[in-house]
């Protein structure tokens, strides 16, 4: 089984918890607890974890993701690569999508053709880039065509599969998914709850588990606790360390704890005039004491992360560093910049101006309030000062990083099966979610070089050499590697296996 892991913190009032009797339902019915809500079932334009992991369960893709991140046939029975730039995949007999209707090749060529549209504006976008044309062989037979040979691919080729005459008749998938995987939906209560049941056009079968209700409980705490209770049958990362050490040592209880593959970096907007220099970021940067915020804050669950590359990606590299923890040095690079404390007064200043900064995240993350409050605290020891700037998660997202309205937001990035997963999209000139503005064309070349070298050594070399520059220019500071929890109630009536994606089937009765 694989297992994985993530984090957040807060308190749970142990004198008040009730023994659990079970399975919060019947054993037809997985309750899961979520985080926040999903913001669209449209698998083109999600853009955080419950709807990826919603749409896993509605949808499916050409392929598969295993929990060892290997691409496997899903809606494709096969594929061929004659060349390092055609694609040639071969679909299963007699598909369906859940409401009956033939799912064919037509259906895969408008959900690409669709996601690679810059008029559809699609987070994944980039992703994607490569493909410059997806054609219909036959009703069984899709071709694509790259524009250069493209490594990673197949790890992408799991998003799902959406109806084309659906589509274009009006339908909207964001409210009303129709898809082609192993459940489909039966109601969602914004805010509230997400209810699923088994599609039995599925090409597998029907689930083990015939009904799925995704909880949405915003606390991370609150959610550990109605685990307790017997009111979920699953939750995982985020939790509250505290949490994570008192469900380990339930006997009760189920377990998966391993490295994730997310991080919890720092998005510094460089086009704000203040962090324009890297020097500038530089000097915050080492303000970051990450032996702190990991051991304390997350209790060790996550990892310090010394560059933007996963210490368990096959590209990393121990040589290369980003500036670390030390307040002395970082005092003394801004007095090197012009900003000393002429007045007296412990603050920072230059030309009249005193050193401000806003250091923002979501409230739903109890761990990330925590971290940007200890930042805000080690920042004005240092004679800055500093404000936090804490709001809800569609706030926070939507209406203010992605409109690169920050200056230092503390965020993460979940999902990143492959380097080009946390870099292009991210870091490149235009990426779709730069949202701090960097740009550098001798990294964009290397950004390119690494998802066009079919090599892997030769893919390494290039995101190592991306990754060093980062590291002295940080236009993202990753604090930490994140680590992944999945707790269950052992009387599931399936064998759990869990992903470092946090995806669910391997909970409803699919194992790979």
């Amino acid at each position: 089984m694989k297992k994985f892991l993530l984090t957040t913190s807060a308190l749970v009032a142990l004198s008040i918890m009730p023994v659990q009797t079970g399975f919060a339902q019947d054993q037809d019915t997985l309750i899961v607890g979520m985080d926040v809500d999903a913001g669209t079932l449209d698998p083109r334009l999600m853009r955080d974890t419950t709807a990826s992991r919603t749409a896993d369960l509605i949808y499916s893709g050409l392929v598969h993701i295993t929990p060892n991140l290997e691409p496997v046939p899903d809606l494709a029975e096969s594929w061929e690569t004659p060349d390092p730039q055609t694609f040639i995949f071969k679909l299963r007999p007699d598909l369906k999508f859940s409401d009956g209707s033939p799912l064919t090749a037509d259906d895969v060529v408008f959900t690409y053709t669709t996601l690679i549209d810059p008029e559809l504006n699609a987070p994944s976008r980039a992703l994607y880039a490569p493909i410059s044309a997806v054609e219909a062989v036959d009703p069984q037979t899709v071709k694509f065509t790259l524009s250069a040979p493209y490594a990673p691919l197949l790890t992408y080729l799991d998003i799902g599969i959406i109806p084309k005459a659906l589509v274009e008749g009006g339908t909207d998938i964001a409210l009303n998914p129709v898809g082609a995987g192993p459940m489909k939906l039966v109601s969602w209560n914004r805010g509230s709850e997400i209810v699923l049941e088994a599609n039995e056009n599925y090409w597998r079968g029907a689930p083990t588990i015939e009904n799925v209700t995704l909880k949405i409980i915003g606390d991370n705490s609150a959610r550990s606790q109605a685990f307790e209770a017997g009111d979920l049958d699953v939750i995982q990362s985020p939790l509250a360390p505290q949490d994570i050490e008192r469900l380990k040592a339930d006997d009760r209880f189920g377990n998966v704890i391993t490295a994730g593959l997310g991080v919890n970096y720092l998005n510094f907007n460089v086009k704000d005039p203040l962090l324009a220099d890297p020097k500038m970021r530089q000097a915050f940067a080492k303000l970051v004491d990450q032996t702190t915020i990991v051991n304390d804050i997350y209790q060790g669950v996550d990892q310090e992360a010394h560059s933007i590359i996963l210490p368990s990606s096959w590209a990393y590299s121990d040589t290369i560093a980003q500036p670390t923890f030390d307040m002395e040095g970082a005092i003394a690079q801004f007095n090197e910049l012009g900003w000393t404390d002429s007045n007296g007064d412990g603050i920072l200043d230059k030309d009249g101006n005193d050193l401000e900064v806003v250091l923002s995240t979501h409230s739903e993350d109890t761990n990330r309030v925590q971290t940007v409050e200890f930042l805000q605290a080690m920042f004005e020891a240092a004679g800055v000062k500093a404000t936090a700037q804490i709001t809800d998660w569609p706030s926070f997202s939507t209406n203010y990083v992605q409109q690169g309205k920050h200056q230092i937001a503390l965020l993460g990035w979940l999902n990143i099966v492959d380097p080009d997963r946390l870099l292009f999209a991210q870091l490149s000139t235009d990426g779709p979610t730069n949202w701090g503005g960097y740009s550098n064309p001798e990294v964009d070349a290397l950004l390119q070089e690494g998802r066009s070298t079919l090599d892997q050594a030769g893919r390494a070399a290039a995101y190592q050499k991306a990754a060093t520059i980062l590291a002295e220019e940080l236009p993202y500071y990753i604090i930490s590697a994140q680590g992944y929890q999945l707790f269950y109630a052992k009387d599931l009536p399936v064998e759990v296996q869990a992903t470092p994606r946090g995806n669910l089937r391997g909970l409803i009765g699919f194992t790979d």
